[in-house]
Parts: C-alpha cells; sequence; structure tokens
C-alpha cells in the first residue's frame, strides 16, 4: 500500500468516517486498498463490484435510463454509483469507479483508459474524468491512485 493512501485512511480513522466503494473497471482493487491498512474496520462499511449493468441497477440503484442513455462508463453512471454505495451502506462517503481497462472495449467516443471515479461525501459528488494510458493493469493501478487523491481531496473541502 503506497504512503498515500495509508495516510489518508487514518485521516478517515481519525474522522470518525465511513466509507463504501462501488466498483467496476477496478475490480476490487479500491476495497483491497482500505483492507490492506490494519484496523480498516474502523472506517470500511462494505464494497461491490458491480461489473454488468444489472449488478448496478440491482445494487447500487443505478437508474436503467442513465445505463440506456450514456452508457456504464460516464460520469452520470459514476455519479449514481457514488450515490447509490453511500445510501446503500449508510456510509459517510461512497466511492466509484467505472471505466474501460482495455485492452479491448474501446471506442472512438469512449477508448480504452478512460474511467470516471466518483466521491460522493456531505450531499455533493465530485466525479472527476480520467483518459489514463498503459496495460489493463496499470490503468486499474493508476485509476485507484487517482480515487484516493479524489478522497483526500473531498475530505479538506468544507462543504
Amino acid at each position: 500500500m503506497s504512503d498515500f493512501s495509508f495516510e489518508i485512511i487514518e485521516k478517515l480513522i481519525t474522522n470518525h468516517l465511513t466509507v463504501a466503494t462501488a466498483e467496476s473497471c477496478t475490480g476490487g482493487m479500491i476495497a483491497s486498498r482500505i483492507v490492506d491498512y490494519p484496523g480498516a474496520s474502523a472506517c470500511f462499511n462494505e464494497g461491490y463490484i458491480t461489473y454488468s449493468n444489472e449488478a448496478k441497477i440491482k445494487n447500487l440503484n443505478v437508474n436503467i435510463n442513465t445505463l440506456d442513455s450514456f452508457g456504464a462508463v460516464s460520469e452520470q453512471t459514476a455519479r449514481e454509483m457514488a450515490i447509490g454505495v453511500k445510501n446503500i451502506a449508510q456510509a459517510d462517503i461512497g466511492l466509484a469507479s467505472t471505466g474501460i481497462a482495455g485492452p479491448t472495449g474501446g471506442t472512438v467516443d469512449k477508448p480504452v483508459g478512460l474511467v470516471y471515479i466518483a466521491c460522493a461525501y456531505n450531499d455533493i459528488v465530485e466525479v472527476k474524468k480520467l483518459n489514463l494510458s498503459g496495460n489493463r493493469l496499470q490503468i486499474r493501478q493508476s485509476a485507484t491512485d487517482e480515487l484516493f487523491r479524489l478522497l483526500k481531496y473531498c475530505m479538506e473541502q468544507d462543504w
């Protein structure tokens, strides 16, 4: 685990904040990084790997119209995933990732490396669009790193 992630998880615990994760392209990597920290149970409520659209609808209450209109890899879907997991887990913070890790599956409009990450905290949702490069593992690792940076940013805001 990176020192950066370690510091953020410590801050969650110190501030008595709970977090839940909803992951697609990262496939559990975010949750895994959290539970690498000894004592993570003090802040980690639960995590979902919702790879299919059906799982996003069933487990996170993502609206089928959102998926039909914008697709699974979109700002709108990432937003609904973060809100959904926050609400379902009754956590202070909901984190989400959705994207195309490759090596296949990309299109002109949505190329390999396109990832949306989201953080729902204090009734605010921050979504960030990423255009990552590298192989499948590198894209997933970079998306996970960026999500921890987004979480740090959200925790530092005075909303």
